[in-house]
């Protein structure tokens, strides 16, 4: 849960600071799925379903390049974020999960 929480969260941030910028960096989901596949190799890693009923994915590249998306219930998917030098780490095994 703290997970979804801070991607959620991070997503938000991201969307504020771009103001009015990030509603032109919206489409359909396959228009924009395979138009980061073609320009930048990038693919879904994760993925995820918000609160609200969003579904929150990240895409990322062998170069590094990654892309955060939000596709909301009713319609576009959205840019909310990108970079580079994205890594891969071992995901930790929290002492909730060794107690199971």
């Amino acid at each position: 849960m703290r997970t979804r929480t801070s991607l959620i969260l991070a997503a938000a941030l991201i969307l504020a600071g771009r103001g009015a910028v990030a509603e032109t960096l919206c489409g359909t989901r396959d228009t924009v799925l395979k138009q980061l596949a073609s320009e930048y190799q990038e693919a879904p890693i994760g993925i995820g379903l918000a609160s609200n009923g969003a579904v929150v994915e990240l895409l990322t590249s062998s170069s590094g390049s990654w892309t955060l998306l939000v596709t909301t219930p009713r319609g576009p998917t959205c840019l909310m974020g990108t970079g580079e030098a994205w890594q891969a780490v071992v995901r930790q095994v929290s002492v909730k999960d060794r107690e199971s």
